[in-house]
């Protein structure tokens, strides 16, 4: 990108007076983790609005443009400026004219509409979009993908301060932590890890941790990385194990401790 603009944002953490309840008499001092609206406006005209946690919104920016196909790459995107509104956050993106056209011609398409469903999405074709990914066969040792959910719990910071928010990361192939992002929102953190890791270089080996349930949506997203393992804490959806398959990712679920169910494309995963 060309310039980026950046004030101050809003605080992720509020401190807030509580009572526990086995001595209601007491007061103590918690850390709340904060979301707020996140309005999306490109080139002027206004996008979307996420609830989200103000923080690394710049890199929230630039992987939901990616990933949403607003983009073709970070280099469509000319800058990004942030500003503090009283009711939210307002993310000035300038896009390349001719992205922006396609957009304007998707918003023009949902025109009249009662409901969008999957917003901007025309068909079901361009809904469950299939990225197009490169082949490769990386394989993952066990005990690395162990010691990566290790290093992943151990470096959420702000779910150990309120116990309320997502994370998403990227790990190289021998467990260690590359990049990390956290949120209120479970597709946003990773929206922010996508961000991130197109700054990045990111190999073919490493791999994708996430604190959430695997849904379709994120098996897409890490496509656009052409990774070929993702790692969710709790349970894939069907749909994200069929894509999955597809998409020639190896998708792990309740990975926790020394256990893992491997949904797809076991034949990587080295015991």
């Amino acid at each position: 990108m060309t310039r980026s603009k950046f004030i101050q944002t809003k605080k992720t953490v509020t401190l807030a007076k509580a009572h526990k309840s086995s001595s209601i008499k007491d007061e103590v001092q918690e850390n709340i983790a904060e979301e707020t609206p996140i309005a999306l406006i490109y080139n002027g005209i206004s996008h979307v609005v996420m609830m989200g946690s103000p923080s690394d919104l710049k890199d929230f920016a630039v992987g939901f443009s990616v990933t949403e196909g607003i983009v073709n790459n970070i280099s469509d995107i000319y800058s990004i400026e942030i500003n503090c509104k009283d009711e939210g956050i307002e993310l000035n993106v300038e896009i390349s004219s001719e992205c922006f056209a396609k957009l304007k011609e998707v918003r023009r398409n949902l025109i009249g509409r009662t409901g969008c469903g999957l917003c901007g999405a025309e068909s079901l074709s361009q809904a469950m979009r299939m990225p197009k990914v490169e082949i490769s066969n990386p394989h993952f040792h066990s005990k690395h993908i162990l010691k990566a959910l290790k290093n992943f719990s151990n470096n959420q910071t702000l779910q150990k301060k309120t116990g309320a928010t997502h994370a998403s990361a990227i790990f190289s192939a021998t467990g260690e932590l590359k990049i990390i992002r956290e949120d209120v929102g479970r597709h946003i953190a990773l929206d922010k890890l996508i961000g991130a890791s197109l700054k990045n270089k990111i190999d073919e080996s490493d791999f994708v941790v996430t604190s959430s349930r695997a849904s379709y949506e994120m098996v897409q997203k890490i496509a656009y990385f052409n990774l070929k393992l993702l790692v969710a804490i709790s349970a894939p959806t069907g749909l994200a194990i069929r894509m999955a398959d597809n998409l020639d990712i190896t998708l792990i679920g309740f990975a926790r401790e020394a256990r893992y169910t491997i949904y797809s494309h076991n034949q990587r995963i080295i015991e």
